[in-house]
Parts: C-alpha cells; sequence; structure tokens
C-alpha cells in the first residue's frame, strides 16, 4: 500500500494509491500524468563527499552505497516518482580515462545502481530507469561500432536487472544520442533521450527541432533536454523540440531536467564554459520559488517528464510537485515539514517574519547575492572545440605537464579574446 499526501481544499489529506502499481512511464504519460523525475546526483554528491569533481564517475553505488540510498530516498519524499539509476559516466571508457584507476568495473557500479534504485523505488510510487551518457570514445572519433558496443555493455545489466525504462541523457551531439538510442531500442524497453543542448542545438549546429525528429526517428518515445542550462533555456528548447516534431507529423512525449543554476550568458557548450563550473556556481542557485514558475512554465507548453539534473536538491523537486499538486492530484510526504508558500512562517517568533508568510512576498521577491563586488554575469570561455578537436582526444594516461602546458596557452588565448 503506498501513501501519498493529497492536496484537497486546501488540507492535506492521506491518500492509498493502488490501482497505478503497474503503470509504466509510457502509461502513465499516455494516461496526461505528470512524471516528476529526480535531481543531480553527481553534483550532489560531490558536495557531500562522495563524488570526485573532474571524472565524476559514480563508484558511490559500490564504496558509500549508504550515501546514493539516502539521497534517492530524499528525492522520492521530495516528490520524484521516476528513481534513475546512479550510472552517469560508468562506461568503461570513461571509467578509466585520464588517469582514473578504479578496482570497480562499469558492470559492478551500474550493477549497485540498479539494486539501490529499485529498493528505493519500492518504497513509494516510483518507477527505476537505466541510463546512459556520452562517451569518451566518441570524443575521440572512435566508430560508430565501437562506441555502439559500450552502450550495448550497459545496457545488459539494466535488462538484467529488469529496470522500467531506460534513458539515454546527456548527449552533446545527436549522432551519439541516435546511437544510443538505436541500441537501447534493442532491449524492449521503452526509451527516452535527453540532450545537453540550448536553442542554438548540438555542438555541431544541428537545431533541437531536427535533433528531436532524428531521436523519434531513431527509435525514442521521449524525447527532451537535461544539464547545462537554467529550467527556462530548457523548456525554450524542448518547446523548439516539440514544433519540430509535430511539423515532421511524429508523435512523441517530452521531458526536461535542467540545471538548478541560472545561466542567461551561456553559449551553445552551456554552464561547463562559465568561469565559476564547477566549484563557484553556488551564487546562481535557483530558490524554491523560481523553482514553481519553471514547472508551470514547463507544463504550459506540454512537457509531462519534469525533473532536474545538476544543481538540483531535493527542495527543488518538492517544489516541482507542489506546484504541479493541482494536476497531479498528490503532494509530496516532504510538503508535511513544509508550508506551502511559506504560510508555516506564521509560527516563527518575530513579526516580520511572520508577515513573509504568503505567496504574494515569496513570489516577487527579488533576492540579492550579498556580493557587493561580484558582477552580475560572467563571462563564457569559448574555447569552440568539439568532437574531432585535437584537445577532445581522451587516453588512459594522466593529463600530462606538456598537455597543462598547453592548456593554459588555451585559456590565456580564450580570455584575451572575449
Amino acid at each position: 500500500m503506498i501513501h501519498s499526501i493529497v492536496w484537497l481544499k486546501h488540507e492535506c489529506t492521506v491518500q492509498t494509491v493502488e490501482g497505478r502499481r503497474n503503470w509504466g512511464i509510457l502509461e502513465r504519460l499516455n494516461a496526461g500524468e505528470v512524471v516528476i523525475g529526480d535531481g543531480g546526483f553527481v553534483i550532489a554528491l560531490e558536495k557531500r563527499g562522495y563524488v570526485k569533481a573532474g571524472p565524476w564517475t559514480p563508484e558511490a553505488t559500490v564504496t558509500h552505497p549508504e550515501a546514493v540510498r539516502q539521497l534517492h530516498r530524499e528525492f522520492l519524499r521530495a516528490g520524484a516518482n521516476v528513481m534513475q539509476t546512479f550510472t552517469f559516466y560508468s562506461s568503461d571508457d570513461k571509467l578509466e580515462n585520464r588517469g582514473q584507476s578504479l578496482k570497480y568495473t562499469g558492470a559492478q557500479i551500474n550493477e549497485a545502481a540498479c539494486d539501490l534504485a529499485k529498493e528505493v523505488a519500492s518504497e513509494g510510487d516510483a518507477l527505476v530507469a537505466g541510463g546512459v551518457c556520452q562517451t569518451p570514445s566518441y570524443l575521440s572519433c572512435k566508430s560508430e561500432t565501437e562506441v555502439k558496443a559500450i552502450f550495448k555493455k550497459q545496457m545488459e545489466v539494466y535488462i538484467k536487472k529488469n529496470v522500467d525504462f531506460l534513458i539515454a541523457e546527456y548527449f552533446e551531439h545527436v549522432e551519439e544520442a541516435e546511437w544510443a538510442v538505436q541500441v537501447l531500442k534493442t532491449g524492449g524497453k521503452p526509451v527516452a533521450a535527453s540532450m545537453c543542448i540550448g536553442p542554438e542545438g548540438d555542438m555541431h549546429g544541428v537545431s533541437p527541432a531536427e535533433c528531436a525528429v532524428r531521436l523519434v526517428k531513431a527509435g525514442s518515445q521521449i524525447i527532451g533536454v537535461n544539464c547545462h542550462f537554467d529550467p527556462m533555456t530548457c523548456v525554450q528548447a524542448v518547446k523548439m523540440m516539440k514544433a519540430g516534431v509535430e511539423k515532421a507529423g511524429l508523435k512523441a512525449h517530452y521531458m526536461v531536467q535542467p540545471l538548478a543554476y541560472h545561466t542567461p550568458e551561456c553559449n551553445c557548450q552551456g554552464h561547463i564554459e562559465l568561469p565559476e563550473f564547477p566549484f563557484a556556481l553556488e551564487p546562481r542557485t535557483l530558490t524554491r520559488w523560481d523553482m514553481h514558475k519553471y514547472a508551470r512554465e514547463a507544463y504550459k507548453v506540454g512537457i509531462r517528464f519534469i525533473g532536474g539534473c545538476c544543481g538540483f536538491e531535493p527542495y527543488h523537486i518538492r517544489a516541482v510537485a507542489e506546484e504541479l499538486a493541482p494536476e497531479r492530484g498528490i503532494m509530496p510526504p516532504g510538503s508535511e515539514k513544509h508550508g506551502m508558500w511559506g504560510s508555516a512562517l506564521e509560527m516563527h517568533t518575530k513579526p516580520w517574519v511572520r508577515a513573509r508568510s504568503r505567496r504574494e512576498y515569496w513570489e516577487n521577491l527579488m533576492p540579492a547575492s550579498g556580493r557587493p563586488k561580484c558582477p552580475s554575469l560572467s563571462t563564457p570561455e569559448s574555447w569552440g572545440v568539439t568532437k574531432g578537436h585535437a584537445d577532445l582526444l581522451q587516453h588512459k594516461e594522466a593529463t600530462s605537464t606538456q598537455e597543462m602546458g598547453h592548456l593554459l596557452e588555451m585559456q590565456k588565448k580564450a580570455k584575451s579574446s572575449a
């Protein structure tokens, strides 16, 4: 028996949800349901001390399963009903890239990730999604056969563990995303495909509309974008995808899982070109109230799989779930400890804080950064390199002193020409 908190006539009651227990992702989306994704495990666990910035690999599923399990539980409590396996960058070629040496294989990490996600999903009304993402092999211009073999190896674990559906996410190049979808389709599970692009399209200039059409034709039933850009930019990109699919006479469901950072000045490459990436992005973090606006805008344009990526914490996902509670008919368990639009501040001891216990206050607040000497925007470091460029060729050996010297020279040139 699954219990969820229902918002009905402004009162929280408990509802038993049984009839939908066996519904998969497509059944839910076909019925018009809003599916809430989880947040950004890589950044969240790096901040908690379980992921190393740089390689960003998910061996914590084996070394610190309790940390991964707890984060899953927090997102579930916040309202997420998709538990995505923590398998970002878990392909073997990534696990041994640029001097990284782990004693765990991709298969071991992915199997542990599936077990953790399934365990927590069973505690609520959640589905499990197994994911693959872009590879060092593609950036190094390996063949289609070689790259597809990497995806197939990962997919075999997900099929063995019987996840509910598969996601090909975080792809900068539509060609590699197509290859991933083509492989995942052979697994017999529903397939979602999510690219890390904005309105300018992929890294070779392929528009969001064309990317979408190609992904649908490759076999993806759910398409959209994740990471690299802020919520409103990502919603705009998915809106362009939707228009392209409809113009081509095709059909798809749509998803969006953006950053929790404001990125108005970003170019095609997104937030990783910002000088603050990855260790000084906190001043750009969206508030929970920003997330209400994001969730509403995503819903308005027809997106029904709405979640988050890097920077998203459970309270962000709770805000998404709370904003869409009227459409979903339920409030997340985590809302037991959160008054809608700050209403619980009525219990605060200080009168000026009690006066903030209303929607109008928080919806119209213009938060200050508290950093008087800092600019409101940065200048992205636009190096202009992508697949095929010598600086993106990957290797097992650690980055050499000679390579680092070259990179510092490139950095100087980029800054001087900005």
